[in-house]
């Protein structure tokens, strides 16, 4: 199994041509955390999620897969509607949906405002996320029975890696929310996180709940199904 999600990550990836692997020409930096409530298999979500990494931002991630029921109402409370990505910038006191739309607001509002081709082809980058997104069969859109934690996690991640994909599928499955610290390639962000971390590799991630810090994308889906899924389920 653990061969088979590798390898159905990576074709993912390479699928979308590598995007979010590196950061692009980067703009006025956010105070304050971006939100997004989103779900790992949604190909709208990903546009979302590739053109963060390119742009270097750290968002809150409110996982919403389907049948969720920890943040999907905040959703449909702010926004009206059940539909997905949904951005909160409070920065600017911007509230949207539709990835077109929140890809655009991004690279106008933190980048030089040329959005990257690979992001900019309206139904061709849609059905590009769709058609890259089916090598996973759905993993990360649907909620697993799971415990609360008190404060949020702590991802580093990009995008791009199969590694971290898999990770992130896990926290959106628990509905876990998180904050993603993007440190693709070129990131000025890398510094600062091999001083926290003690390396450049991803994905790491830090529990605030419990004082865990870890590498290696299998171990933290064993530390997530053993601290934070539900027995009996």
């Amino acid at each position: 199994m653990r061969i088979f999600d590798i390898a159905t990550s990576s074709l993912v990836s390479a699928s979308r041509l590598g995007a979010g692997h590196a950061i692009g020409k980067l703009g006025a930096r956010p105070a304050l955390q971006l939100e997004f409530y989103e779900f790992e298999g949604c190909p709208f979500c990903r546009k979302v999620r590739e053109a963060l990494s390119i742009l270097d931002l750290e968002a809150k991630i409110l996982p919403c897969p389907k049948g969720g029921q920890r943040f999907r109402k905040e959703v449909i409370e702010r926004g009206g509607k059940a539909q997905f990505p949904y951005m909160v910038d409070p920065n600017t006191g911007r509230e949207m949906y539709e990835s077109d739309a929140i890809v655009r607001y991004l690279f106008n509002q933190y980048g030089d405002g040329e959005v990257p081709s690979l992001l900019d082809l309206g139904p061709l980058t849609d059905l590009g996320s769709m058609v890259s997104g089916l090598w996973r069969m759905g993993a990360g859109s649907r909620a697993e029975p799971s415990r609360a934690p008190w404060q949020p996690l702590e991802l580093y991640s990009m995008e791009a890696s199969p590694f971290c994909r898999i990770v992130r599928e896990k926290l959106c499955s628990l509905q876990l929310p998180y904050l993603l610290h993007n440190v693709a390639q070129n990131s000025p962000s890398r510094e600062a996180f091999v001083a926290r971390s003690g390396k450049m590799m991803v994905p790491w991630l830090s529990d605030p709940n419990t004082g865990t810090e870890l590498f290696e994308s299998a171990e933290i889906i064993r530390y997530l199904e053993i601290n934070y899924v539900l027995e009996g389920q």
